[in-house]
């Protein structure tokens, strides 16, 4: 069995830092591009009809109703209900559902940034961008829809949870279950076609890869799983991972803002798996109180959010404050070459060549001249530090809290 968590890990690593060679070397991003991106264009092009006459039934009620259905699926939905689950003893189901959802949101965003097709134009398209996030949203590529994507993945795994685990059910529950799942999918994709920010295609491939996703997690959930609570050296795999996956990361034609929700995620759930990894006999394991239980009480449970949200509010804010003082001094004195293209104002438009040209003398600066010589955007380990720090509190620091207080 050790044999089998040293291997599988090993292997997943090897074959990440093969393809980042691969894609490198052939120039994969392009070739795919060049394949994809003229046909999924024209697919935009020729739905723009279907898009207008769903438009034509516009309606101040189907903008709010669709509005507020497209935030309650959207990321910054699910990084606050997700730390409420874990303190609501669901603590299986809210890292699993925490990891898949880091996991879709990596595999759309970066079949977004490869394909890098365009939302439907607008105008003719009506686009409603109720929030700030739907605005962020409508700078990313179109195919494919990431709340579709999502809403699949983390309904079906939700729906899943709840059958294995409470089985005590006739088949009439088990078909409404079924049938609200699939009409809350529909109405989002209907939604989004609606709202003007994605065509047909877009809503097919995001339901499709959804699927396809979500069959491959009811396979490996468990192994996952195991390998979190119970595996060997759990913590530097993952900061491996972590790093791997930023450089397997596609470059899009243009520029978007989706690469930063990856590397966000990318943070919580390494917070998670680290957190849990260290306190999962204390705080985390199958027989933990759970809500409505006579050992935790809703009164009690509205104490642990009261404690709970503004602690790692507070958490996100220094991580964020001690990262942006301690990664900039670490990569100077590594020789690394960094910009910053929002956090360290001192850092923005500088190639920090006198960061490389200096005296580089030592074993690890020796070892980053084997890196390619450009300028990172230190913004990128910022952003990671940051919600690692916030997920580790969600875990770890909040329930020791909780221990403290008697919550």
């Amino acid at each position: 069995m050790e044999g089998g968590v040293s291997f599988w890990p090993a292997l997943m690593l090897s074959s990440i830092l093969g393809w980042v060679v691969a894609s490198s070397l052939f120039d994969l991003t392009r070739r795919v591009r060049a394949l994809t991106q003229p046909w999924v264009t024209r697919r935009v092009l020729a739905d723009t009809p279907s898009i207008l006459r769903v438009q034509r039934f516009h309606h101040g009620f189907l903008d709010n109703m669709f509005s507020v259905l497209s935030c309650g699926v959207s990321v910054p939905f699910y990084t606050g209900f997700l730390p409420i689950l874990f303190w609501s003893g669901h603590s299986k189901l809210a890292r699993q559902m925490t990891l898949l959802m880091a996991f879709c949101d990596y595999i759309g965003n970066s079949i977004k940034d490869v394909v890098s097709a365009p939302r439907p134009s607008c105008p003719p398209v009506r686009r409603v961008t109720a929030t700030e996030d739907e605005k962020e949203n409508a700078m990313e590529y179109g195919l494919p829809s990431s709340h579709c994507l999502n809403t699949v993945c983390l309904l079906g795994y939700m729906l899943h949870y709840v059958l294995a685990h409470y089985p005590q059910r006739d088949g009439i529950d088990i078909a409404i279950w079924f049938g609200l799942v699939f009409l809350f999918v529909m109405l989002i994709g209907v939604g989004r076609v609606y709202l003007g920010m994605h065509s047909l295609i877009d809503v097919v491939a995001g339901i499709s890869f959804g699927l396809v996703i979500f069959a491959f997690w009811l396979m490996v959930h468990g192994y996952v799983d195991e390998f979190i609570i119970s595996g060997q050296n759990v913590t530097y795999f993952w900061a491996s991972l972590s790093l791997l996956l930023s450089f397997a990361y596609p470059n899009p034609e243009l520029p978007t803002p989706s690469f930063e929700y990856h590397t966000a995620f990318n943070g919580v759930a390494f917070g998670i798996v680290t957190g849990i990894q260290q306190t999962y006999l204390h705080y985390h394991h199958d027989n933990v109180p759970r809500i409505f239980s006579p050992q935790l009480p809703v009164a009690v449970f509205l104490g642990r959010v009261l404690v709970g949200i503004p602690t790692i509010l507070i958490v996100k804010f220094c991580s964020k404050a001690i990262a942006k003082w301690l990664l900039p001094i670490v990569c100077n004195t590594l020789g690394i070459p960094i910009v910053s293209s929002c956090y360290v104002p001192s850092l923005k438009g500088s190639d920090s060549k006198d960061n490389s040209d200096g005296k580089q003398s030592g074993y690890l600066q020796k070892l980053v001249t084997l890196f390619p010589q450009k300028a990172y955007d230190v913004d990128t380990g910022i952003r990671f530090l940051q919600y690692a720090g916030l997920a580790w509190s969600v875990v770890d620091l909040v329930p020791s809290l909780f221990s403290h207080l008697n919550l």
